[in-house]
């Protein structure tokens, strides 16, 4: 195994997935508690806010992982990896919300988006900064 070896943005990406598990258990939990049989998914409001976040959840994971892994390994592994925690949290903040309340999934939803944007704009810059030293050997 190298040195070098992206161990951070891995770490990050398995606490994440592990994450996804728990929220998609979380629906399991609100089936039983609301007598709701798959595949329906409707139901009482908490089971579907419940299912909404899970859903938003699974729609935003793969962006998040592309976010995440372009600015670690273009941009700086360290600061990706941080990014990653922060989206962590941000998406615990809004399943937890959002169970309680639509307006309350509002906080997590934002922190998710600066995140997002965060990932994006450090990757991009690692990216074409990358791209201009390899193909234009222009060194910024």
């Amino acid at each position: 195994m190298e040195a070098d070896s992206p161990f951070l943005l891995a770490t990050v990406s398995l606490v994440s997935a592990l994450q996804m598990g728990y929220f998609a258990r979380r629906v399991g939990w609100s089936r039983m508690a609301h007598k709701v049989l798959p595949p329906s998914v409707t139901g009482p409001p908490e089971f579907e806010r419940t299912y909404r976040a899970h859903q938003n959840c699974v729609e935003c994971y793969p962006v998040f992982l592309v976010t995440l892994w372009t600015c670690g390994m273009f941009f700086s592994e360290v600061t990706a990896a941080a990014g990653g925690l922060v989206y962590i949290i941000a998406r615990q903040l809004y399943v937890n919300g959002y169970a309680k309340s639509t307006k309350k999934r509002l906080p997590g939803f934002y922190l998710t988006l600066a995140v997002y944007l965060t990932l994006f704009l450090l990757g991009l810059i690692g990216l074409l900064r990358g791209i201009l030293h390899k193909y234009f050997h222009i060194h910024l």
